[in-house]
């Protein structure tokens, strides 16, 4: 693999300092993300300007001028790569700006997806025109908090009924890079618990199965169709349920102006989540419960109760006041 050698000082361009940073890294996900910012930030500076005449507050002016007025999300994406980028260029004694302060990361937002009452969602389950594979699935991702994808991909044999748990495959955080280029997601074996509604109607639902997914269709697939041997029961021949599938059940239920009106799957994981967080849960049981990597994105759902804020505030209380 030859390697590049740079001018150091002043010397070292804009475009030079940015086509080395993105050679350095590995998973090609991130050179094409990392490479958008870079390249209009290059080319709003002037990628033949020598990259120590560059100022910080010129790196926060570009990043301004370039994604100021985007989402939140976009925001904190390419000011990312910036960051990475002058960062990288710092370490290695090469002259060059810094993402100035006042250029800072945004929170992320709350979440567009709707809460769904207690109430709503017990009525929905109960409802006798609702299958028990449907009522199942469905109380089983609200006691979860899990991801639709995670509980669908379940199989019998990773039940642990008496305990209330099952093992999930959970994406990682990073992608794995193979030799030739291409990129496998890496997952993770996690937990998962359920409570007294989910126990109820498993054992109801897999009527003495003992392998195979949890959730399968009614038809057995057509001829032309070709599935993993995980993915199809060996006893009954019927096949997963797919997201697919299980979205558009819950769409039929809930449709209230006409197809692709009603719920979606990933409100029972925001609603458990914001029901745990309004009973006063702690951040950190809140990201237990759901997995996350980073307490920003749990923070959505930690909302204490008025009675959990009482008790809180009666701490501050002189002394004599709580004998």
């Amino acid at each position: 693999m030859p390697v590049l050698l740079l001018p150091t000082g002043k010397a070292l361009t804009v475009r030079t300092a940015a086509d080395a940073f993105l050679d350095s890294l590995t998973n090609p996900n991130t050179v094409r993300n990392y490479g958008i910012a870079l390249g209009k930030t290059a080319e709003h500076l002037g990628e033949g300007r020598p990259l120590a005449a560059v100022a910080d507050d010129e790196i926060g002016g570009a990043l301004e001028l370039l994604w100021g007025s985007s989402a939140v999300n976009t925001w904190n994406a390419r000011r990312g790569a910036v960051l990475s980028w002058t960062g990288w260029c710092a370490e290695r004694g090469y002259d060059g700006p810094a993402v100035p302060a006042w250029a800072k990361r945004l929170p992320p937002p709350d979440s567009d997806t709707p809460v769904r009452s207690k109430m709503a969602i017990d009525r929905l389950i109960a409802r006798r025109d609702v299958h028990l594979r449907e009522k199942t699935l469905w109380r089983m991702l609200y006691e979860t908090c899990a991801r639709s994808e995670e509980i669908l991909d379940v199989n019998i044999e990773g039940l642990d009924l008496a305990g209330r748990r099952a093992p999930v495959k959970s994406k990682g955080a990073k992608p794995k890079v193979r030799r030739r280029g291409t990129v496998r997601a890496d997952y993770v074996l996690e937990t998962v618990f359920w409570d007294a509604g989910t126990a109820r109607l498993l054992p109801r639902l897999l009527k003495g199965r003992t392998r195979g997914p949890v959730f399968v269709t009614h038809r057995r697939p057509g001829p032309g169709k070709m599935l993993s041997a995980r993915d199809v029961c060996p006893d009954t021949g019927l096949a997963r349920l797919s997201y697919g599938q299980a979205r558009a059940l819950l769409d039929q239920h809930t449709a209230h102006a006409g197809p692709g009106t009603g719920w979606d799957l990933h409100e029972y994981r925001h609603s458990g989540l914001t029901h745990l967080g309004e009973q006063g849960a702690s951040e950190l049981m809140l990201m237990a419960k759901s997995r996350h990597k980073k307490v920003e994105n749990v923070r959505r759902y930690f909302k204490p109760s008025a009675a959990a804020i009482v008790d809180v505030t009666a701490l501050l209380a002189p002394g004599d006041a709580r004998r």
